[in-house]
């Protein structure tokens, strides 16, 4: 089986999506990098590495109650695909530094161009959709690890690290092009939508608004301080030059800072995470109740970039995760922000609750496989409902009206099928109750099919 479908899948995906193409050469690739990587390792870590990725996701909903819609709503009986095959090139510069680059091909929508939930349903629709595949280049970065004293840790190679090792107390520097969430508000059992939950508010904290382009990514440095059980991290990073935009501004005057602290522990020897995540966002952006007043004073359209000013926009979550097994996982997350200026760049969630499972398949024998299931609830502040009441638009939701109000509750299941060792099959299905906190209109069922390989 493992043959047919290593000789059938690099030709399927190069016919269906032509970016894919990357992907597949790179597999083909694959055994001689590896050997080479090996060849590095026993010198004292690897030189250099090369790995790849693909993931094809295809969403649909089913045909709800819509008994009204705006501009920003989600609609019934339609079906959207995304597709990204990624190469990421590392090299070590000097000792303790990585330099990554990662090169992505990018294709296709989200449901309705990635609006109408503000929990999404797809990790892998950015805000940005095309026909034809595009590039871009979501990492450029470089990382410095300066061992102190502690135990030697091996370090494993992965997508963005390469194999090596390290001491247990270290400091960490990252500098240049990546994701916020790749150093921060991290969780070993929902936190990769290419392998493991979908929902954006099951892989983030979802009111955690992060710096980012419309595509995730941002410019910025961060600290890491491990010390024993405890690691202290801090950043500060570009801001898009207006909410939700495609463009960072370089200049340094809209910014946001992000800090955590994350405690590592034990329970009946199955080992335990807690971090508390902290960010403030600093640039022009408008207060909800403004927009609102302004719109009835002059009689026009609710205009929130009319009333934007500098001004800080604060939230905080905690995140958990917990092995109660060696093949399950138990993780949730809680957090807030403030709920009275405009959402500036993730999605327009104020309280964020969401609680969940992990589960390996070795019971069934399958022990690569993977369930997993999570529930979230999304919540508003008043200011937030009065202002989607009067016709204003978030990063993801506006139904043009918004009379009763409610919080946006969603059950996410999924099982990944290893297929074979470099490739894995996921089935997806989403419940949401109240999308975009709108009584109205849903519930909704999302059905989801997911295509992955990595190596």
């Amino acid at each position: 089986m493992a043959a047919v479908l290593n000789e059938f899948l690099p030709g399927w995906i190069g016919r269906h999506h032509p970016g894919a193409l990357l992907m597949a050469g790179a597999l083909a690739l694959s055994p001689a990098l590896a050997a080479v990587a090996a060849t590095s390792a026993e010198t004292g870590g690897e030189a250099f590495a090369v790995h790849g990725q693909f993931t094809y996701v295809e969403q649909n909903t089913d045909s709800f109650s819509a008994p009204y819609a705006g501009a920003n709503s989600l609609s019934p009986s339609q079906g959207r695909e995304t597709t990204d095959a990624t190469l990421y090139l590392g090299a070590r510069l000097w000792s303790g530094a990585e330099l990554w680059l990662t090169p992505e091909l990018d294709q296709g929508f989200g449901l309705d161009d990635t609006l109408g939930l503000a929990a999404f349903s797809s990790g892998e629709a950015y805000k940005v959709g095309k026909h034809a595949p595009y590039l871009r280049l979501p990492h450029a970065f470089v990382r410095q690890t300066i061992d102190e004293s502690g135990e030697v840790e091996a370090v494993a190679p992965d997508l963005t690290q390469l194999g090596g090792s390290h001491s247990a107390d270290r400091w960490v520097v990252t500098l240049g092009k990546f994701a916020v969430t790749d150093i921060f508000d991290a969780n070993q059992y929902a936190h990769d939508q290419r392998n493991d939950f979908l929902n954006w508010a099951a892989i983030d904290a979802g009111s955690f608004d992060y710096a980012a382009d419309a595509w995730g990514f941002t410019v910025g440095a961060a600290v890491e301080w491990y010390r024993g059980s405890w690691t202290l991290r801090a950043g500060v990073f570009d801001l898009s030059n207006v909410p939700n935009s495609p463009h960072l501004d370089p200049g340094g005057h809209e910014f946001q800072l992000d800090a955590e602290i994350e405690k590592r522990y034990a329970v009946r020897d199955q080992a335990g995470r807690l971090l508390l995540t902290m960010f403030d966002t600093r640039g022009r952006m408008g207060l909800l109740d403004e927009a609102v007043q302004l719109a009835a004073a002059t009689g026009g359209p609710v205009d929130i970039a009319a009333v934007r000013r500098y001004r800080s926009r604060l939230g905080a979550s905690l995140d958990l995760e917990q092995a109660l097994a060696a093949d399950v996982g138990l993780f949730a997350r809680v957090g807030k922000a403030a709920g009275n200026v405009e959402a500036y760049e993730f999605t327009d969630i104020d309280r964020a609750v969401s609680a969940g499972l992990s589960i390996k398949g070795s019971a069934w024998h399958r022990p690569e496989d993977t369930v997993g299931v999570v529930a979230l609830v999304d919540g508003i502040s008043a200011e937030r409902e009065r202002y989607l009441n009067a016709g204003g638009l978030g990063i993801l939701v506006g139904d043009g009206k918004l009379p009763h109000p409610g919080s946006e509750r969603i059950a996410e299941t999924y099982y990944r099928l290893a297929v074979f060792s470099q490739a894995q099959l996921s089935l997806d299905y989403q419940w949401v109750k109240n999308p975009a906190y709108n009584t109205d209109r849903g519930p909704v069922s999302i059905f989801a099919v997911r295509v992955h390989a990595q190596f």
